[in-house]
């Protein structure tokens, strides 16, 4: 069992639970995520708990392969004013914010998030540090470079043995911070091939060492619609495959665009799993 104090409300889980992304950037990779005003976005983030996610993360800069930032403030008037209308709606959702920019991270809390989703794991502005005087969980992403950069910084040695030397470094450090429930996230496609992903998903049981719950992001991305050859519109298949297979591998968080089937692919895994 796993459990998170998000503001000091406690949240506990026994089995595998879904994140779902609400993009509120006009570039994210997969259009079908782009919410676009805020009645699209009262109807998505309804679907989405109806569905069964456990948190929403929201998400106001674009991390895809090339991505250009914007400025903070824009960031954040993007990011505050939509954590604050579904906080409001939805009070027994958690909600997380997607940023590695400790002024938008400090924002979205006071706004209504209770968890931090880093995908810089640290390595921009010390947002872990933020999650410890916050009292709240801290997700940890493994990714060299940034958006603009990530592709091209792939040459690792051995792959499998960097990613858990980073995470066992990330453990040791946050915990002398004071970060109380850390979250670890592979961190697929971000500054790794095709090959690269598939390679530390079958390997991504080694996880299980650090004793941490593990989040994937796999919904819909290169991974799966390049491999296959088609467009990220028609790549859920695709994710829901991997998504068991990430489940067998450890993965008790499930970062999604479509939370419904995902939920679904976590109630058969838990109904075999438990035969």
């Amino acid at each position: 069992m796993y459990s998170l104090n998000c503001k000091g409300r406690l949240f506990s889980w026994h089995e595998p639970i879904v994140m779902g992304i609400l993009n509120l950037t006009p570039d994210s990779f997969y259009t079908g995520s782009r919410i676009r005003s805020e009645e699209m976005l009262l109807r998505q983030a309804e679907k989405m708990v109806g569905e069964g996610a456990a948190i929403l993360d929201f998400g106001g800069l674009s991390s895809r392969p090339g991505a250009l930032e914007i400025s903070e403030d824009a960031e954040i008037d993007r990011v505050c004013p939509a954590i604050q209308l579904i906080a409001s709606r939805f009070p027994a959702s958690l909600i997380s914010v997607d940023s590695y920019r400790y002024n938008v991270a400090k924002a979205a809390l006071d706004a209504g998030a209770s968890i931090i989703n880093d995908i810089g794991a640290g390595e921009h502005e010390n947002l872990a540090l933020l999650a410890a005087v916050e009292n709240i969980p801290y997700i940890c992403m493994h990714m060299r470079g940034n958006p603009r950069t990530m592709q091209n910084l792939t040459d690792y040695e051995d792959i499998i043995t960097e990613v858990l030397d980073f995470f066992i470094s990330r453990k040791a450090e946050y915990t002398r911070l004071g970060v109380n429930d850390l979250i670890i996230d592979p961190g697929f496609g971000f500054a790794k091939t095709t090959a690269q992903n598939f390679l530390l998903l079958k390997k991504m049981k080694m996880l299980e060492m650090l004793d941490l719950p593990v989040m994937v992001g796999l919904s819909r991305k290169a991974t799966v619609y390049k491999t296959l050859d088609i467009k990220p519109e028609d790549a859920l298949n695709g994710t829901t495959v991997l998504h068991t297979l990430a489940l067998e591998q450890g993965a008790r968080i499930l970062r999604v665009h479509d939370v419904k089937e995902a939920s679904e692919t976590i109630r058969l895994w838990t109904s075999y799993a438990n035969a």
